[in-house]
């Protein structure tokens, strides 16, 4: 389509000679406008020379949002930013994060934080997140397993609020236990079934001859000598 510059300058100054037939021009500019000024707010925080996003910058947005670095909305935020790396946003993630979420701006996404957390909770969401907080642990290259100390932090960080007595139990059973230095996609997505499923702490419905992990099995025998 030929510019129209000619018709909007002879325009009265009312909202027709800056809105287009369709309303397509308004609502360009403004998505343009917008996405200025998230990339604004990422350069706040990026490291220059690398063009992300690093630790120290995610350190000072935790800062200025008034959270810990350990906060669990944070890990949260990098689910929704789909951040592929841990410590790290690209803009790209930066781009299409805030935009799901709405913001622009600090104080938006400090108060979208409450918003997110709901988001997260909802059944259809809480298993993706918890599944991509073991994939977000995943540093090197061609790694698929995690260390017991850093399993035991992210258990307590997005499994302790809903199974409180279960991460207890769990946590202190893998700080004693010598069998397992590290733990896998499968065990991990399974402490979250087993949490769900599973009565407690009286374990009555356990039934080890169904498709548990072995670490699993061991425990639920662990608490039962504790019991007794």
């Amino acid at each position: 389509m030929p510019p129209r510059a000619s018709k909007r300058k002879s325009a009265p100054p009312n909202s027709s000679s800056v809105t287009s037939s369709d309303g397509r021009s308004v609502s360009n500019k403004a998505k343009t406008k917008g996405m200025d000024k998230i990339d604004r707010l990422f350069n706040t925080y990026a490291n220059s020379s690398l063009g992300v996003i690093d630790p120290e910058g995610i350190e000072a947005l935790c800062s200025d949002l008034g959270v810990d670095y350990t906060d669990v909305r944070i890990l949260m935020l990098a689910w929704k930013l789909k951040a592929e790396k841990q410590g790290y946003f690209t803009q790209d993630e930066w781009q299409t994060g805030l935009k799901a979420l709405g913001v622009d701006s600090l104080t938006k996404l400090k108060k979208a934080l409450p918003e997110l957390e709901k988001e997260v909770e909802e059944p259809s969401n809480y298993e993706d997140f918890y599944i991509y907080a073991f994939q977000y642990c995943l540093t090197e290259e061609k790694q698929k397993s995690v260390d017991i100390e850093s399993i035991c932090e992210l258990l307590n960080l997005v499994l302790g609020v809903q199974f409180r007595p279960q991460v207890d139990s769990l946590v202190e059973y893998l700080k004693v236990q010598n069998d397992y230095k590290v733990i896998n996609a499968d065990q991990w997505i399974n402490f979250l079934r087993f949490c769900k499923e599973i009565s407690f702490p009286d374990l009555e419905n356990y039934d080890a001859t169904q498709a548990w992990p072995l670490i699993l099995d061991n425990f639920v025998e662990w608490m039962r000598e504790k019991q007794s």
